[in-house]
């Protein structure tokens, strides 16, 4: 079984139980901080996913880092998954709630990419547009690379609208190259 597969199975689980609860806001902000601390240390998801490092010391290190912090549904939850010695999917099963709540809750995630910081008004226009598209609520990560020289690459899902001059002139380049214009 892919270790996506498995994730997703035990974040099935886990907001389950923290609807029954009635826990899930809490646990959605346990699994968005568990996360950003990952991501911070990326030495602790290479300890989670080491079969040579007993699982005590695992256990010692998450209550250690977490016990306080988050609700102990949460802490639970991370001590069955090193239990069952699963702790190398900690990570992709976090992942995997925050997608299920966001389902739940109609939430979309959407990353909007642009050479320049975008204005009040660009950024109220682009919501404005994903909302109307996806419905529910948007949450717009916004991010700068200069390297698109103009214009933005905005991604929802799956689906990527790139509006950039970067990318137009690779097309043209290319173009080009084939011989078309």
């Amino acid at each position: 079984m892919s270790e996506l597969t498995v994730a997703a199975r035990y974040a099935k689980s886990l907001i389950d139980l923290s609807k029954e609860q009635n826990a899930l806001e809490d646990l959605n902000n346990d699994m968005v901080f568990f996360l950003k601390t990952l991501k911070a240390n990326p030495q602790l998801i290479a300890v989670l996913g080491n079969p040579i490092i007993s699982h005590q010391k695992k256990l010692n290190i998450l209550t250690g880092l977490f016990e306080g912090k988050v609700n102990k549904i949460s802490i639970a939850f991370f001590k069955l998954m090193i239990n069952k010695g699963r702790g190398e999917v900690l990570y992709t099963t976090a992942h995997e709630f925050i997608n299920q709540y966001d389902f739940i809750k109609h939430i979309t995630q959407a990353t909007v990419v642009s050479a320049t910081p975008l204005s009040a008004a660009n950024k109220a226009k682009i919501l404005a547009e994903v909302k109307a598209t996806v419905g529910g609520e948007v949450v717009l990560e916004e991010r700068v690379d200069e390297t698109l020289i103009g214009g933005f690459v905005l991604t929802v899902g799956d689906r990527q609208i790139d509006t950039s001059i970067a990318s137009n002139l690779k097309k043209l380049k290319k173009n080009f190259a084939q011989g078309i214009v």
